[in-house]
């Protein structure tokens, strides 16, 4: 892997000045370095991570587990690039095992993410069934641990 690429995904966001001594590269190389990575679009953004328990969302977030038949010509990849479209659906991903597609979705309510399931996403040609979960509480987001930084870890409290 590029190491640009590797110090990007390795943690914090630097400036090119810092990610140019980290790397021991001219400012102007990671700068042209980043361009191009943006440009044949292997680097598609910068993302903060947030919790959401310091944060106000006002989304319910939901993982729909989904089958599909896949088309002829196209296998899963029209489905599923059609289905990547719908505007409530963050991220998707062709599975293996017991379902086909991983949706990553939110929506204003549950109703509205129920709504989405049963009225678009279930019509879709070639969708076989829709298995649906709704988030309740997130731990960790992106490698980033979001309890109590005051905790021991994975050691359970000891009662008298």
């Amino acid at each position: 892997m590029n190491s640009v690429l590797e110090l990007l995904l390795s943690g914090e966001r630097l400036d090119s000045a810092q990610m140019s001594e980290v790397l021991g590269m001219t400012e102007e190389a990671v700068k042209s370095e980043l361009s191009r990575l943006q440009e044949n679009h292997t680097l598609l953004g910068w993302r903060a991570i947030l919790n959401p328990d310091k944060v106000q969302d006002e989304f319910v977030r939901a993982v729909i587990e989904v089958r599909l038949s896949p088309e002829r010509d196209g296998g899963f990849d029209r489905i599923a690039e059609r289905i990547s479209r719908f505007d409530g659906v963050e991220s998707c991903y062709l599975m293996s095992g017991s379902y086909d597609l991983l949706l990553f979705a939110k929506g204003n309510d549950l109703r509205s993410v129920a709504s989405f399931v049963t009225e678009r996403l279930a019509s879709v040609d070639g969708v076989l069934s829709t298995a649906t979960h709704f988030r309740l509480r997130t731990y960790k987001e992106q490698g980033h641990l979001l309890g109590d930084s005051g905790s021991n870890g994975d050691k359970p409290a000891i009662s008298p």
